[in-house]
């Protein structure tokens, strides 16, 4: 039985996100070679030399449906030749061999054709099974045919053949042999993997090979297959061919057709008879062949000469030897200079070909007549797919003759990737039936064959599970398959199915349509149901008038006709239903009298339970105020709870079978509806326990049924569990109620075993968000259990007390829940305004073992972001909880003083109190929150303080082990290649601001980046040096959190880190620390330029290998480069330093340290650089700080043409000259008159400065300068200078 098409919304996709601005995501796709197998579970993407294979898996959305998705199975490079690049993939599947095989494929193989002329044969582990060079130009096109069933008689079989194209040759090879040969290397391969042994080289393939003449260029083709002619053909040819008096042969040959696109001409025909060349083997096969002769039987290493490689001669490795090709000359073709094919898909049937060319046409092609007999226009970089559609079954069976064999339609699906439309068009001359908006940046996938190994006896009952045409679209990852029904296919308006599918059609759009008048909906519905005749679209009817809500404006009509048209169709179904309808009614009367009555006095006092709420209410209480209005929220009427419960949705969940009634499982709202409309009268006292409890066994419903009921009232309805105290005490009633019904907790259980029963709830509770009610519900089922097993015992061994494994269960989840309720309350405590908040995370047990060893560590992380801690702050966080925990009798009346804040307490009751005293450790605590502010920075690199906290965090942690383990994945994982972008940019355009558009990052953002880069290099070195003195630290979990299961913790990778090597750390952290310097001062540098080869050629490498680094003394002009680069951050740094002394800051006062140490490392002479900084601090105007600086090595003559500066100005250059200034100049030497004259103040970056300082710099440099020196006497006409003019003011 065929599953009914529904083509309501046929030829409109409604596919909002498919309308793209032009500006997607996706371009990235066009460069890569995609092909999908046609059983469409398996995808290959490869781009120059690496592909990844992506095959079919199975997954659960959060609905609960399974749906098939593509999964990465195996990525890597498959190239093994210098330069070569995939140009070509196709996967090719397998059938089975076995007799039980149904049609799936056994395996499926990937064939890759390179531009170095290999094919290669892999797995979809990514094996190579095998490998030839069949020709030495690049592959163009790969292309397979595999067994189709001939639809008529006489039609001639078509063998399995892959055809591989190049720019000037067509190699082919059989499929046959091809199927032998890749099973038996793929066993050969299974074998020595599981025997450890080498992998035996395969015989080469054989093959045909072509030489294509006649044609300009080759772009691709399509191999047609054999064909023969009829007598008139063979005539015709043979009078053209070879003139009046040619022959003709009795029988017309048997030829292998294939067709051409390229230019010159731009389709070519080519016709290779067959017999007319031998299969070729390469020179290898032929000097196998010759040693067999010698040691036919003697070799155990398999047939045709499969040798170990240890037994083979060494020879070198060269080029195997290509075989020449056999020339074959185009017949005819479609000539027309301009025009360049591009693209040929020839049609399932093998008669139509469909060719695409670079003026935007696709050509419809008959390929036995050679001649195009259509054309589009319009559709420039089409790509192109055929889908084949069979008649369906018995509707031309029903005929009173002979049954008439099924019809077969073809589409030609053409996707315009310019427009973003996907257009389905009937052929030959059919018109268009359907077009859907698509995204611009798709890619259609169409095979053109099925599994390979398949014959007329193998396939008999086969159904083959093939796709024909699929469109992948990259910005979704949506992967759909085009499917037409046949009747669009059936363009005669006397076609009775297609004219009522376009009926139904009709009627669907209309009853969904909430704008029509009742009485036009009315009128246009009879109309249309009363025209449609056909049986199969009849009952379509029926199914689509009873899911509408509108139908009933229809149905119920009085009209004789319409009601009797209606009443027939359902007379069956009505007659089946009664008896169960009538069974069903007796019992559900019963759940409809639970309607809300009078309680029953409740004295029930559960012993335990109230010690155990006492002990959880601080955390219970203060998630309620945490829960309950944090945050508005919108929700429907019709969606609460307290909703009432339609009849509809209420039967819909039942099933009558037999004398039991079966609840089904719907959507999770109607689920805990039906739960609220059977138990929450109960929960809030409102309706008498022992009557409900009563009732519903009389139903018949299972006790497990009823569980899954109440536990999904409990949980949904948290929020209302935790304002009524009373329900916990009901709860438990319930549970003690339902517990006792038959079939709940079995006769036979054995208390060393776990109870299905309470299993049961128990994973409702672990699975549960709603953390506060899950554990209530625990508490509260882990007291009945408690009891129920007591009982058991006191029956069994009244003597001895109740020891189970039972019990131990919930003991643990207990625990499990109190620690997951406490960190809920932690996570729901609302972030600060202004901070970048997110809606909040909730957690449960079983996310939390999921989620691996740092799942509670990782949690606690995002919500440190989340509340924007400063690292300093979460470290006294921390400290406070570590003095709470050592000293309990000082942690009370330190409570209130240390606990600033909301956060603060939370933190301490979750993260405190020994709760995670393990998961939690500071360690492990900043380790996560560094890796989830780089993760955060990463996704916006303009917020540099999120990473400049990241490395804060880092500093934090204690162990140098997961120090050096956190920041060698920081580097590598999201540092390196930023930092290598902006190093390279630098030094290509050599300016900072050409080079922040291309790194993403603006000014300030990058100096932060390069700044953190500097700080982490700094720790990986750090951490380097402490690892040997340190053994590594013990990751411990808590207890009851030992069984967590997933993927493994940031720690622990951490601690799988491989080691550094320091000089390479240090080497990047020297050119860091350059790029941060030129970005704080803004100077123009190449800082790539200030190496040599050696270190230029190290950088950006794994800093756990071993480079080849600088050695010996430098290149002089290299440390020239490196001296000026330095002074001009020292004068830049100085230059900042009086802007801070005028702005009253102080100024960053570390540069100059680090550039004497930076000197160090690049082999420049620090007493040059402390010289430049002296002078440039005196040429500033500060001098108290050039005095710390200075020492007895400065040279003196420097800071004497400083202080004539100094004078000059003020005796020749200020604007007001007094008149003792005057009158000093004249009493002046006329040497040091001369001299001052000839003194630049304008060299001086601060030339007004207190005479008091210019004299204690003359004082100064007279003691530096020895006697004998040439400016002495200078020096002293300055000083007598300075202390007249100091006299007169």
């Amino acid at each position: 039985n065929e599953l009914a098409w529904d083509d309501s919304d046929w030829g409109s996709w409604d596919n909002p996100e498919a309308k793209e601005d032009g500006s997607g995501s996706a371009p990235w796709l066009q460069d890569c070679v995609v092909s999908l197998s046609p059983c469409s579970d398996l995808m290959v993407v490869a781009k120059d030399h690496k592909a990844v294979f992506l095959s079919a898996k199975w997954r659960t959305d959060d609905g609960g449906r399974e749906e098939m998705t593509l999964a990465v199975s195996w990525s890597g490079t498959l190239s093994t030749e210098e330069g070569e690049s995939v140009s070509s993939v196709i996967c090719i599947p397998l059938a089975s061999q076995k007799r039980s095989s149904t049609g799936r494929p056994d395996w499926t193989c990937i064939v890759v054709g390179f531009s170095s002329g290999y094919v290669r044969f892999y797995t979809e582990s990514g094996v190579l099974l095998l490998a030839q060079l069949l020709n030495e130009d690049p592959v163009l096109r790969l292309k397979c045919r595999t067994y189709e069933i001939p639809r008529h008689p006489g039609v001639t079989e078509q063998h399995e053949e892959l055809s591989i194209l190049y720019p000037a040759a067509l190699v082919t090879i059989d499929g046959f042999s091809l199927f032998q040969s890749l099973r038996a290397c793929r066993n050969q391969v299974a074998r020595a993997a599981a025997a450890g042994s080498e992998v035996v080289h395969p015989p080469p393939l054989a093959y045909k090979k072509w030489g294509l003449q006649d044609m300009d260029t080759i772009v691709d083709h399509s191999s047609v297959g054999i064909m023969t002619l009829c007598v008139f053909d063979q005539m015709k040819n043979a009078s053209i061919l070879g003139g009046f008096h040619a022959s003709v042969k009795g029988s017309p040959p048997a030829m292998s057709q294939y067709i051409t696109v390229g230019g010159g001409p731009y389709t070519g025909f080519y016709y290779a008879i067959e017999g007319s060349s031998q299969p070729l083997l390469s020179h290898v096969a032929l000097a196998v062949a010759s040693k067999l002769t010698s040691a036919l039987f003697s070799a155990a290493s398999g047939w045709l000469g499969w040798k170990k490689q240890s037994e083979e001669e060494p020879t070198q490795k060269q080029k195997p030897k290509v075989e020449p090709a056999t020339p074959m000359a185009v017949r005819f073709g479609l000539p027309d200079s301009r025009r360049h094919g591009e693209f040929i898909c020839l049609s399932p049937c093998n008669t139509l070909a469909g060719v695409t060319d670079d003026f935007g046409r696709v050509t419809l092609l008959d390929v036995g007549r050679g001649i195009a007999i259509r054309m589009w226009k319009g559709y420039r970089d089409a790509q192109l797919g055929w889908v084949q559609v069979s008649e369906g079954r018995g509707e031309r069976e029903s005929s009173p003759s002979a049954p008439l064999p099924r019809r077969h339609a073809q589409f030609l699906v053409i996707y315009a990737p310019r427009r973003g439309i996907l257009e389905v068009w009937g052929t030959q001359q059919g018109p268009r039936v359907g077009a859907f908006t698509v995204g611009k940046h798709c890619r259609l996938l169409y095979a053109g064959y099925r599994l390979m190994g398949v014959n007329s006896v193998t396939s008999q009952g086969w159904l083959l599970h093939t796709q024909q045409v699929c469109l992948f679209d990259p910005a979704t990852g949506a992967l759909r398959t085009v499917t037409v029904p046949f009747h669009l296919a059936l363009s005669d308006k006397k076609s009775e199915r297609a004219k009522d599918m376009h009926l139904l059609k009709r009627l669907t759009t209309l009853l969904k349509s909430r704008e029509v008048e009742p009485d036009i909906l009315e009128s246009e519905a009879q109309s249309v149901l009363l025209d449609i005749k056909h049986p199969a679209v009849k009952k379509q009817v029926n199914t689509h008038t009873h899911t509408l809500q509108q139908t009933p404006l229809v149905v119920q009509q009085s009209d004789t006709e319409l009601t009797s048209y209606i009443q027939g169709s359902k007379r069956q179904a009505i007659a089946e239903l009664s008896a169960t309808l009538t069974n069903l009614e007796s019992r559900t009367a019963l759940l409809f009298s639970l309607v809300p009555h009078p309680p029953l006095p409740f004295q029930t006092e559960v012993a335990g339970i109230e010690e155990e709420l006492a002990r959880v209410s601080p955390t219970l209480q203060r998630y309620a105020e945490l829960t309950s209005g944090s945050r508005p929220s919108v929700s429907f009427a019709l969606d609460s709870p307290d909703a009432s419960l339609p009849v509809r949705s209420f039967l819909s969940q039942m099933e009558c079978e037999g004398e039991e009634i079966r609840v089904v499982p719907g959507p999770n709202a109607d689920w805990t509806q039906l739960g609220s409309f059977l138990f929450w009268g109960c929960l809030t006292g409102e309706s008498p326990l022992q009557k409900v409890c009563t009732t519903l066994q009389k139903t018949g419903i299972s006790p497990q049924q009823l569980l899954s009921l109440l536990l999904s009232v409990w949980l949904h309805r948290e929020k209302e569990v935790l304002k009524k105290t009373e329900a916990v005490r009901h709860l438990h009633t319930l549970l003690t109620a339902l517990s006792s019904m038959k079939g709940a907790v079995e006769e036979s259980w054995d208390m060393q075993c776990v109870s299905p029963w309470w299993q049961q709830v128990r994973s409702a509770c672990v699975q549960s968000h709603s953390s506060a009610a899950a554990l209530l519900a625990a508490i509260v089922a882990h007291r009945a259990a408690k009891a129920n097993i007591t009982i058991l015992g006191e029956h069994t061994h009244p003597s001895w007390e109740a020891v189970s494994l039972e019990l131990e269960q919930w003991a643990v989840c207990v625990r499990q829940l109190e620690d997951v309720l406490s960190l809920q309350t932690l996570l729901c405590v609302p972030p600060p305004q202004g901070t970048p908040g997110s809606a909040t995370p909730h957690c449960s047990v079983k996310a939390l073992l999921e989620g691996g060893r740092g799942g509670i560590a990782d949690s606690v992380a995002k919500w440190v972001f989340r509340q924007d801690l400063a690292p300093e702050r979460l470290k006294d966080m921390l400290q406070r909880r570590g003095e709470a925990e050592s000293t309990e009798q000082s942690s009370q009346p330190e409570q209130g003083k240390g606990e600033k804040s909301q956060e603060d307490a939370a933190f301490n009751r979750a993260a405190g109190e020994c709760r995670f005293p393990d998961s939690l450790s500071p360690d492990l605590l900043f380790a996560h929150c560094c890796w989830e502010y780089v993760v955060q920075w990463n996704k916006d690199p303009e917020e540099g303080r999120y990473l400049s906290w990241a490395v804060e965090h880092l500093k934090l942690v204690s162990s140098p082990h997961i120090q050096l383990g956190i920041s060698s994945m920081m580097w590598n994982t999201f540092i390196v290649k930023c930092f290598s972008a902006a190093a390279f940019l630098i030094e290509k355009v050599n300016n900072v601001c050409l080079c922040i558009q291309d790194v993403g990052m603006g000014d300030c953002a990058m100096t932060a980046f390069l700044g953190s880069c500097v700080q982490l290099l700094q720790i990986l070195m750090e951490a380097d040096s402490g690892v040997e003195e340190v053994t590594p630290p013990e990751l411990c979990v808590e207890e009851v959190w030992g069984e967590a299961e997933g993927p493994a913790s940031l720690a622990e990778l951490a601690l799988e880190q491989k080691g550094v090597h320091y000089p390479l750390v240090q080497h990047h952290y020297l050119l860091a620390s350059l790029l941060h310097t030129a970005m704080t001062f803004s100077l123009r540098v190449k800082p790539l330029s200030l190496f040599d080869s050696k270190g230029k050629n190290a950088f950006f490498r794994e800093l756990s290998s071993i480079q080849l680094m600088p050695s010996g003394d430098m290149d002089p002009g290299l440390v020239s480069l490196r001296q000026e680069f330095l002074l001009r951050v020292l004068t830049g740094w100085v230059t900042t330093q009086r802007e801070a002394v005028e702005g009253s800051g102080s100024g960053d006062k570390t540069w100059p340290s680090l550039c004497l140490d930076l000197g160090l490392l690049l082999q420049v002479n620090p007493d040059i650089l402390r010289r430049h900084l002296v002078c440039e601090l005196y040429n500033q105007g500060l001098d108290p700080r050039a005095e710390q600086v200075e020492d007895k090595d400065v040279l003196g003559s420097q800071l004497l043409v400083l202080t004539g500066q100094r004078l000059s100005y003020s005796l020749l250059h200020t604007q007001t000259q007094t008149r003792p200034a005057m009158e000093l100049l004249a009493r002046l030497p006329p040497t040091l008159c001369t001299w001052l004259k000839a003194m630049d103040p304008s060299e001086l970056g601060c030339p007004s400065v207190p005479l008091s300082q210019t004299s204690r710099l003359v004082s100064r440099l007279i003691e530096i300068l020895p006697e004998n020196h040439g400016q002495y006497s200078l020096a002293l006409h300055l000083l007598e200078a300075v202390e007249d003019l100091q006299r007169d003011d």
